[in-house]
């Protein structure tokens, strides 16, 4: 005797979530992360959880770390070689610099290491993986957040120790310009990502490169030191240099800041953010063999 056994199977328009091959290449399918949005978050807790977990100080490290490197570049670029400072308090013109750039560096560092630090992750259940370079921009940013609530404390004593502080419409470029950074270190950060699924060197040049960057990029130096130097055109179109100038301007309301220099940034980081967005989106459908 023969039982006969009848499945039924739900239409293709009730399935919750259907994967299936991406169409071309410009499908980034961005709308995705936002169904994700409650996953994000929770990758952004276990980041901001595993940095500071066994640790003695905690937190009080993303202070230890700008107000120590702000103490060798006063010695080292102010004392030593005397460069100017185009006019601000040499502690908060370095402070400053060092500020938007560990955020920078950290977006990009975070990132650039997407694929190979979560290929167990990616093997075993399906999301959106932008997710994971997305949720570690957005952790970076209480890091930044404690770095710059120390540069607004040290603004506020040299404020009153000696009435120079300033406080103006230009502060209102500071979240712009922050977003700039976190776009220009995601966007790196996943194209270089995309890379080392294939070619591990990567892994071992990016910090290093990140060095070399902050050199050509006026962190330690202000753009105008610079005019008689036959480099000043290298780091002039470095797109990191308006967003550093406009950053120490909008704060201190000194500095060389222009308008077309950060335009010019602005769609720099628009090209490469869309650049590693497809070429991430590509190689995420493969990557499981190269990894």
């Amino acid at each position: 005797m023969t039982e006969n056994l009848a499945v039924n199977l739900p239409d293709e328009g009730n399935w919750d979530i259907v994967i299936e091959p991406q169409a071309n290449l410009l499908d980034i399918k961005l709308k995705d992360v936002w169904q994700y949005r409650d996953l994000l978050f929770l990758f952004v807790k276990r980041d901001i959880t595993a940095q500071y977990k066994q640790t003695i100080l905690g937190p009080l490290w993303h202070f230890i770390q700008p107000v120590f490197t702000t103490i060798v570049f006063v010695m080292v670029f102010g004392k030593i070689a005397n460069i100017p400072t185009d006019g601000i308090e040499p502690v908060l013109f370095y402070m400053s610099g060092i500020t938007i750039w560990n955020y920078f560096s950290s977006c990009l560092n975070s990132t650039s290491g997407t694929f190979v630090a979560n290929a167990g992750i990616f093997g075993k259940v399906y999301f959106p993986r932008l997710v994971i370079p997305l949720s570690t921009m957005m952790s970076n940013m209480v890091k930044f957040g404690i770095q710059f609530f120390l540069l607004i404390v040290a603004i506020g004593y040299f404020g009153l120790t000696n009435g120079s502080f300033y406080f103006g419409f230009s502060w209102l470029l500071v979240p712009l310009l922050v977003i700039m950074m976190a776009a220009m270190g995601l966007g790196a950060g996943i194209i270089i990502s995309s890379l080392t699924t294939k070619y591990r060197d990567f892994t071992v040049l990016i910090g290093f490169a990140v060095q070399l960057l902050m050199y050509a990029t006026p962190v330690a130096y202000p753009l105008s030191y610079l005019k008689n130097e036959s480099v000043i055109n290298v780091v002039r179109y470095n797109p990191l240099t308006p967003i550093i100038e406009a950053f120490r301007f909008s704060l201190f309301n000194k500095g060389d800041f222009n308008g077309f220099q950060l335009l010019y940034s602005s769609i720099f980081i628009i090209v490469v953010l869309f650049i590693g967005l497809i070429i991430f989106s590509k190689v995420e459908r493969t990557f499981m063999d190269t990894v």
